[in-house]
């Protein structure tokens, strides 16, 4: 196994383009969604299919590019932070679209009619600068929210001519946007660098109002339907298990282990963008605004993992423990990470909730999807109509 840290030569780099082009091609039901025409989203790594891939700076790789990322859907590796496909994949399979193709920055092409996806792994909400005013500066990449929104502008100007034209807008209205997840890395880097924790309360409402400015623009550009998720419990990733481990039993919720605390600022934040949304929904009531509300479906499988997962006993590996990492009481270990030579994955991922420090596998990831799109878990709920079909549940299931 590679390690993570190493340029990747050009060769190389030219066959796994390829191979992302072909899996981006590779899943689309024959229907078409009867309300969407095309999908774009923005985020950080829960929802990047393959940017740190491709703009990775200086051919240097972050963990997610090198087995076993990718192990159980694509069989290779394709930049997504998981062992197969993520919330963004089922909402296009969902929409009978094919998988999003990243989009690396300065392209200009005719290519991406029906989507694309400008999510960046390591991305922030709020600009680098002012992260470092924060003390926050263990970024890995300059890309905010807002740089992803400017590339967006850019594409859609090959695309439709003139981005602030009839034509564009007649174009956006009909296509769906994710927005997110994004802000978790803002809070990550803070967290995991000793940041107190009432600065980083402070910058919760920054984080929203960027996401709030996001929301603005995409809507003056001509977009319509708009899915903003929230924070997922950030208490359960294995990364803030071993880092903030508490010999109190009270700092834990006794129904799924995790950290009560962080998970209560993930909530924090969720309610104060749910505010924001509200807000922007009554200022464009022309649009729909939905908040997709991930904390919630993740809690359901991390509090009562035997009830959800594939086959018939449910996530029966662990619902805190991550699948691949290098060793530890959650399977975390900061000098040795998934992705790194000598970290080893377990053998059925599906059965577990988590997939490394802090991104799930797919099954769980196709529960979230399954309960964003189909019920109950996005507020207002999510047109049915608009989908071709039910998931298919290849041996997934839940209980609400």
């Amino acid at each position: 196994m590679a390690m993570a840290a190493s340029t990747l030569p050009v060769l190389l780099l030219l066959l796994l383009l390829f191979s992302l082009s072909s899996a981006a091609a590779a899943a689309s039901p024959a229907g078409r969604s009867p309300c969407f025409t095309s999908l774009f989203s923005f985020g950080d790594s829960i929802t990047d299919t393959g940017n740190q891939l491709l703009l990775a700076p200086d051919g240097v790789l972050g963990h997610c590019c090198f087995p076993p990322y990718g192990e159980t859907y694509f069989g290779r590796q394709t930049g997504r932070c998981s062992d197969g496909r993520l919330i963004v994949d089922f909402i296009a399979e969902q929409l009978g679209l094919p998988l999003l193709t990243p989009y690396p920055g300065k392209l200009h092409s005719n290519d991406f009619p029906l989507g694309a996806n400008f999510a960046e792994g390591g991305a922030t909400a709020l600009d680098f600068h002012f992260l470092a005013e924060k003390g926050i500066y263990n970024t890995h990449t300059n890309l905010s929210l807002q740089v992803e929104i400017d590339r967006f502008k850019e594409l859609l100007a090959t695309i439709c001519s003139s981005p602030s034209g009839k034509k564009c807008k007649d174009y956006l209205s009909k296509s769906l946007i994710l927005l997110g997840e994004i802000g978790g890395i803002d809070y990550n880097r803070a967290f995991f660098e000793d940041v107190a924790a009432d600065e980083i309360i402070a910058i919760v409402p920054y984080v929203v109002a960027e996401i709030g400015k996001s929301i603005k623009q995409l809507v003056e550009l001509g977009a319509v339907t708009i899915l903003i998720p929230g924070n997922l419990p950030i208490g359960c990733w294995p990364g803030y298990l071993t880092k903030f481990w508490s010999p109190n039993k009270e700092d834990y919720d006794p129904l799924s282990g995790c950290l009560v605390w962080y998970n209560n600022f993930a909530q924090h934040h969720n309610i104060l963008l749910q505010q924001e949304i509200a807000r922007l929904q009554k200022l464009y009531p022309h649009t729909n605004l939905m908040y997709g509300d991930y904390y919630g479906s993740a809690t359901r499988f991390h509090r009562h993992p035997e009830k959800f997962g594939w086959g018939a006993l449910g996530f029966t590996g662990s619902a805190v423990v991550a699948c691949c990492g290098g060793g530890g009481p959650y399977n975390y270990n900061e000098s040795l990470i998934c992705g790194n030579e000598g970290s080893k994955a377990c053998a059925e991922p599906s059965t577990y909730v988590n997939w490394d420090d802090h991104h799930f596998t797919e099954a769980a990831y196709k529960i979230v999807a399954k309960d964003v799109l189909e019920g109950p878990f996005s507020t207002p709920r999510f047109n049915a109509s608009c989908l071709v079909g039910r998931a298919s549940d290849d041996g997934l299931h839940s209980a609400y």
